[in-house]
């Protein structure tokens, strides 16, 4: 490896500096040195809460007409820097540049999103609640809830920062964000564009770091009122037992292992689709990945000998390749883990219908092939854990009820797909699937006008929406006698 740079790791009450902590930044398509960054550990996070307090002073007290023009500020610094930005996005987590342009038109979408909802928290403040009794009189406030602790994943740089960030500054909140050590690049650039936006100093604070030195302190310090993360069930565990112990909010969006659902009216063609797409998109590295895809006993042979065909005719290669169908896993670690998870289905007894390994043309990088299962054995952990890799599993039904009991049988139910023509027959099926958002023959579209969580071990609370903002809210209620 190369030597490069040392980058500043710490934004701390509108100054960048060094921390003391190194990580070293890799380029998973060619698992060259990308950067090295300078974090912190629990001092930095002392200093980076002490400025949210001073910032959160100003903020919490500044009009929604006001944090608007700063969030549509962040938004039009992102538009500016797009090519920027998805330059990072693709080197750092190594996905496609088509994927990276959505990434960062998703950010902007949320962050003007919550301008909007921003810009409406005026007029909806002190708003008068009725009351039984003409001796009293009632009004509502919708205050910040403080500051709060940001802990975001590396699957998504970015945009899950921007899901939780944009609504927490929208609610008048100070924020301390740790991201993702793996991939903090894109939060860094992301970071220099909210540095010129025009918020207080001490408003937005960003730590560098690993989980143990920021986010573990972060999760525990008494002055956070409010910790919300995604990532892992196994550290979203650890994350509320240390908030447990001051009793804060919190929101943890966590892990899934969806189905799609291939009922027996369904278009084909479509179904394969969608199903490459809930599957392979981000390289599997999504925990809406439906890797668990039902098909409805009449077509399932047909859909196999396409799907292994479509699995097969995509282009894995480095993600400026601009014919790139797939990119790389996001680091070497992923990469071992999930081709663990390959080698243990099959010795379970699961059918290998095509993919498993490295793809012969890419010598270099952690690239694995579009991976399909069939006769997966329900017990497995194929079936049953979430793999974060391109890794699909493909069952028979034999009822439309089977389908429907396959498909909730899991600890998760983050989201599901359902394909069929008779639209009636397919939001029924949506509605008694135990999921936080279902598609119907629709790819995976996320809104943010629409909620983002699930049911179970997927999530407490939900993010996006005016549910989102919510999420970073305190309710208050003033009574008095008239």
């Amino acid at each position: 490896m190369t030597t490069q740079p040392m980058l500043d790791g710490l934004y701390i009450g509108g100054q960048w500096s060094a921390g003391t902590e190194h990580l070293q930044v890799i380029n998973p398509a060619t698992e060259t040195l990308l950067a090295q960054v300078a974090g912190g550990g629990p001092d930095a996070v002392d200093q980076a809460l002490c400025a949210a307090s001073v910032g959160l002073q100003h903020w919490a007290r500044s009009s929604g007409a006001e944090r608007a023009r700063v969030l549509r500020k962040i938004a039009a610094g992102v538009a500016a820097r797009r090519e920027r930005l998805m330059h990072l996005q693709s080197s750092n987590n190594g996905k496609p540049q088509a994927e990276a342009a959505m990434d960062v038109d998703d950010v902007i979408a949320t962050f003007d999103y919550y301008a909007e909802l921003a810009e409406g928290l005026d007029a909806r403040q002190d708003a008068e609640v009725a009351l039984p009794s003409e001796d009293f009189s009632a009004r509502l406030r919708r205050e910040p809830c403080g500051i709060v602790g940001l802990i975001v994943p590396w699957n998504f740089p970015m945009v899950t920062t921007a899901w939780k960030l944009a609504p927490a500054l929208a609610a008048g909140c100070s924020v301390v964000l740790k991201p993702s050590e793996v991939t903090p690049l894109p939060e860094l650039e992301l970071a220099a564009i909210i540095a010129q936006s025009g918020l207080p100093q001490g408003v937005f604070n960003l730590v560098c770091g690993t989980g143990l030195a920021v986010g573990a302190p972060l999760a525990a310090d008494p002055r956070v009122a409010k910790i919300s993360f995604t990532g892992s069930n196994a550290v979203g565990v650890q994350v509320m037992q240390r908030a447990a112990e001051t009793i804060k909010g919190v929101s943890l969006e966590l892990g899934g292992k969806s189905s799609l659902l291939v009922l027996a009216d369904a278009d084909l063609e479509l179904a394969v689709e969608l199903a490459c797409g809930g599957g392979f998109f981000n390289a599997g590295q999504m925990c809406s990945a439906t890797s668990r895809v039902l098909v409805a006993d009449e077509l399932a042979d047909e859909f196999l000998l396409r799907l292994k065909a479509r699995a097969e005719g995509i282009r894995v290669a480095d993600p400026f390749d601009a014919q790139a169908g797939m990119g790389a896993l996001v680091n070497q670690a992923q990469y071992q883990r999930v081709l663990g998870h390959i080698e243990r289905g099959v010795n379970a007894g699961a059918k290998l219908v095509c993919g498993g390994g490295r793809p012969a043309h890419l010598p270099q990088g952690y690239f694995i092939e579009p991976t399909v299962f069939s006769e997966v054995p329900l017990d497995s952990a194929l079936w049953r854990e979430e793999i974060f890799g391109p890794v699909l599993c493909v069952r028979r039904f034999g009822s439309q009820q089977e389908a429907i009991e396959l498909a909730n049988d899991s600890e998760f139910g983050l989201v599901a797909s359902v394909v069929g023509a008779d639209v009636s027959n397919a939001e029924g099926v949506a509605n008694a699937l135990q999921a936080g958002l279902v598609w119907i023959n629709a790819p995976q579209v996320i809104f943010p006008q629409t909620a983002w969580g699930g049911y179970k071990q997927s999530s407490i609370g939900r993010e996006l929406g005016p549910w989102g903002l919510q999420a970073f809210q305190e309710i208050k209620h003033v009574v008095r006698a008239r």
